[in-house]
């Protein structure tokens, strides 16, 4: 019989993968892995088999790898924001 993971493991692993997902430069990713995250989640924690929690968290532990090895490659080649995003108040030469 399988373990199932502790709360405080699931919530550390939870706060890991969103911060991560969180750190993607690219507005429409960020978005997307930040949704999926608290999707994966939510399902967890109404999860009640031990074994298939067990195969979840298993699961999201190789998700995060995955995960954090495209946030850095998002970030090495992240474009300009978009418009929907906010933007920083730098003035230009032109501004009055």
């Amino acid at each position: 019989m399988a373990t199932p993971p502790s709360r405080k493991a699931i919530q550390g692993l939870y706060a890991s993968t969103l911060r991560t997902a969180q750190s993607f430069s690219s507005y429409n990713f960020r978005n997307y892995f930040v949704w999926r995250t608290e999707d994966t989640f939510r399902g967890m924690q109404a999860e009640q088999d031990p074994i298939k929690l067990s195969q979840s968290y298993n699961e999201a532990v190789k998700e995060l790898a995955v995960l954090r090895r495209s946030a850095v490659v998002n970030q090495l080649y992240g474009g300009l924001r978009l418009a929907v995003e906010e933007q920083s108040n730098v003035r230009t030469p032109g501004d009055t």
